[in-house]
Order: C-alpha cells, then structure tokens, then sequence
C-alpha cells in the first residue's frame, strides 16, 4: 500500500486567531503536530525490519556532505504561516527528490534569520536538512508570492466531550496489543501508566520516532535507578489500525525495545476506541480520504488510573517523563 506523510510540528501561539471555525485550528490556542498518511506515496522506514512497511526516503541521492553529517535536499513551495519567534514555518512544498511525496508540513528552523522577512503567501524555495534524530529547513529564498494559502480545519465528526483534568480518572477503553490480546488501561491498576501515541510509517525522526526514543530512554533511567519505584507501566499506542496489525507492531518494537518487553507494551487503538479516547485527552486524530492526522500527547496516570500528568507536543525529555512516573507511581 502506497503512503506519504504531512505533518504539523509544535505548538507555537500567534498573538490572534488566524484560522477560524474550528477550535483546534484557532492558531491562538496553538498548532500540533499532524501527521497525514496518503495512498499515493510507498516508502520504508529506515533501518527497521523489512517486515515493517513505511515512510523513509527513496532511492534517489540526495545532494550533501558525507554520510556522517545531515543529508541535505533542495525544495520548493509556497508559505502558509510563519511562528511569531520565526522558528517554525507551515510550507506547502511540491514533492521533494530523494525524500518525501508533495504535502503540507511544519518545519523547524533553528536559525530564525532564515524566516526573516518571509510571510505567508511566499513562494520560496530551500533546503532541508535531515539527519536520523531530527530534520531543519535552511537557505529560504523568496521566488514568488502567492494568494494561495491558508489551512483548512479538520473535519468536525468527531463528539465534543469534557476534557478531563488533573485528578480525573480515564475512563476504561479497549486496545489490542502486539501479541494480539486484548488490553485495557484498567489492567495496569496499582501502576503509574504513562502511554503516547504514533503509528509505524511515521517519517521523520522528530514525531513519532522521537516518542518511541524518549519512551526507550525513559524506561533505561528508571530501571536504572536506585530509588525508583517498581510499579510502572511504558503503553505506545497506534492510531493506524488498519495497517498496524500485531505482527507489524511486534517487529516495530523490536526496534525500539529490543527483545527486552519488560514495563513497555505496544498496542493498536480502534478508531471507536479514539473516538471516545481523543477528547478527553484533546488528541486530534481523524480519517479522511485514506489519510490519518493528529497531533502528540503523551499521558501519565497515577495508580490509580487518574490523570497525573500530559505532556503535549514533543518538546519534553525522557528526564521529566521519569520524573512524572515516579512520583505517579507512588500515588
């Protein structure tokens, strides 16, 4: 099955509402990433087993340094919006050789000089820099302007309910894990649970790879440590349940995990499931058209299944996850 992702990155605040109508779109309450799959596009995960289908470069050469610095790519589109500290910008870029599928991304851009004087309705061209932890637009170029931009909302299917907050308990939803079984967060009373979400053809290394690295480190510091508490439990959850069958997300973690299981379980959500789940956690997550979008939440329960702490976006540490566990746990 052919796939292409589109995501949106962190979640930045502009200082007044720039798209209307729906309330995760009112850019004053900020963006979050998406991701969206397409059926047009086929890529692999790079250094996975090849049982695992997803997104990665293809096969073209890339232009840039040696192999030990970022691959570089050159690319071309037009600007949707710019963040007010000029660190991010939403591009809608034609495909781009060697990498990625025409789509709608937020990329980072740590020199903020590289946005300046670049607005939305821009067309520009630059380059993209990719290295196996994280990715960065560089050398922007105004070529052009445009009135073409601007982001539509997501489709409002979904049931508008309560988001719960700290001290609420999470209602008992079911999930199907990597050996098939059925699983429910009631399962892990007695235990602080800290679970996020992704789907295995994610495609660039700071999404949903970056939550599976910060889960595998976050397990590493609290196994390790001396004075931590033993009644933990690490849940990834999938969004894809289409793709991501058990046999997918067993050979997923393994890459992530290794063939050590202990405390860290990968399941597969339901869309039902989701639908009830993201309000409650304000996880955007719907299908359109054969695409997923969503953004990043990653939640801790204490043990007693009650909200102890959300970590939205992918901007928190293994370090401060730990921390949030721990104390969980010993609620």
């Amino acid at each position: 099955m052919a796939k292409a992702c589109f995501r949106m990155t962190k979640e930045f605040k502009m200082s007044k509402p720039k798209y209307h109508g729906r309330r995760f779109w009112h850019l004053s309450l900020g963006i979050g990433r998406f991701v969206i799959r397409h059926s047009s596009f086929v890529i692999l995960l790079p250094a996975l087993p090849p049982i695992l289908a997803g997104c990665k470069p293809d096969s073209s050469t890339p232009s840039g340094p040696a192999a030990d610095g970022p691959k570089i790519y050159a690319a071309h589109g037009v600007v949707q919006a710019v963040a007010p500290d000029h660190r991010h910008a939403i591009i809608k870029h034609d495909a781009i050789p060697g990498y990625m599928a025409a789509m709608t991304m937020d990329f980072p851009a740590p020199d903020t000089n590289a946005l300046a004087g670049i607005s939305a309705g821009d067309e520009i061209s630059f380059t993209l820099a990719v290295t196996d932890t994280d990715d960065w637009i560089e050398n922007v170029r105004r070529v052009g302007q445009t009135n073409a931009f601007g982001l539509s909302g997501p489709p409002g299917w979904h049931v508008v309910e309560t988001e719960l907050e700290v001290g609420d308990t999470l209602p008992d939803y079911e999930l199907t894990d990597e050996s098939s079984r059925p699983v429910r967060f009631a399962d892990f009373r007695g235990r602080a649970v800290a679970f996020t979400f992704f789907f295995t053809s994610c495609p660039l290394p700071d999404y949903c790879p970056r939550m599976n690295r910060n889960f595998s480190e976050t397990r590493k510091i609290l196994v390790s440590a001396t004075n931590a508490p033993a009644n933990w439990q690490l849940l990834s959850i999938s969004f894809d349940s289409g793709f991501d069958t058990p046999q997918m997300l067993s050979g997923y973690a393994r890459f992530y995990r290794g063939e050590d299981t202990n405390r860290w379980l990968f399941a597969v959500a339901p869309t039902n499931t989701l639908a009830r789940l993201a309000p409650k956690i304000d996880l955007s997550f719907w299908r359109e058209g054969g695409s997923i979008s969503h953004n990043l939440r990653t939640v801790v329960l204490d043990a007693r299944g009650r909200i102890f702490r959300q970590f939205n976006g992918n901007d928190w540490t293994p370090a401060q996850l730990a921390d949030a566990i721990a104390e969980a746990a010993r609620k």
